[in-house]
């Protein structure tokens, strides 16, 4: 797991999402050894970053490393952090379903949340402060009920849900500790933001599972009827 002297080392958390698993390409097209924090699971969850495994049958590593571990867990993340010790930390990981996240209130705010100050925290307890570069993944479900259209950097925070108040207090406690500590610390606020990799449970992506099963025969019924309004446009008689 030995780095060369001047390879960069990033930890992703939410490396097996769509974001992390195009942050871990890019990283490693770049020459960076890409650490990987996923949760421990009874099913494989590593389909999108299987093919950027030194040997994607066997699962062995190459320049890509995944450690299991928890937002939810402040000693594992120290315990990574430590061994690793990276230039670049990605915070993707999150409970990120808006209406899941009525039903998990409390589990949306300890991982979105306090996850996030978990990590920052880590970074301290490990001396890497001074370090560590610290990038948190902030959304857009942060304005909420929006006060301006088009939203801006300035725009009044309003969330509408417990996991846009979980992002908040992980946007302004990033803000409060490069402030308060001098660390690299800084948001990103991600709009809504699409890929073939987009989980099955967003709604973007119910939206094109119901037309591509949409039946072949209703598809022509609706085209035939389309043309037939266009043929009357054009010639009303």
């Amino acid at each position: 797991m030995a780095s060369k002297p001047s390879q960069k080392i990033a930890l992703i958390t939410g490396i097996t999402g769509q974001d992390g698993s195009y942050l871990a390409e890019f990283l490693l097209a770049k020459g960076y050894q890409v650490h990987g924090i996923i949760r421990r699971s009874s099913s494989f969850n590593t389909s999108r970053i299987e093919h950027l495994y030194a040997d994607p049958k066997s699962h062995t590593e190459g320049s890509m490393h995944l450690h299991y571990g928890d937002l939810t867990d402040s000693t594992c993340l120290v315990k990574i952090i430590s061994q690793i010790r990276p230039h670049e930390i990605y915070n993707l990981g999150a409970q990120s379903h808006v209406k899941v996240s009525f039903e998990l209130a409390e589990y949306t705010a300890n991982v979105d949340a306090v996850g996030t100050l978990r990590l920052l925290d880590a970074i301290r307890t490990c001396q890497l402060a001074d370090q560590v570069k610290f990038y948190q993944a902030s959304t857009s479900e942060m304005f909420g009920k929006v006060q301006e259209i088009p939203q801006k950097e300035t725009t009044p925070f309003y969330p509408r849900s417990p996991y846009g108040v979980a992002k908040l207090y992980a946007y302004w406690i990033v803000i409060n500790y490069r402030e308060a500590y001098g660390m690299y610390a800084c948001n990103g606020i991600l709009f809504n933001h699409e890929s073939p990799r987009r989980g099955e449970s967003h709604v973007t992506v119910h939206y094109i599972v119901a037309h591509v099963h949409v039946p072949v025969k209703m598809l022509f019924g609706i085209y035939k009827q389309k043309l037939e309004s266009l043929r009357k446009a054009k010639d009303p008689n």
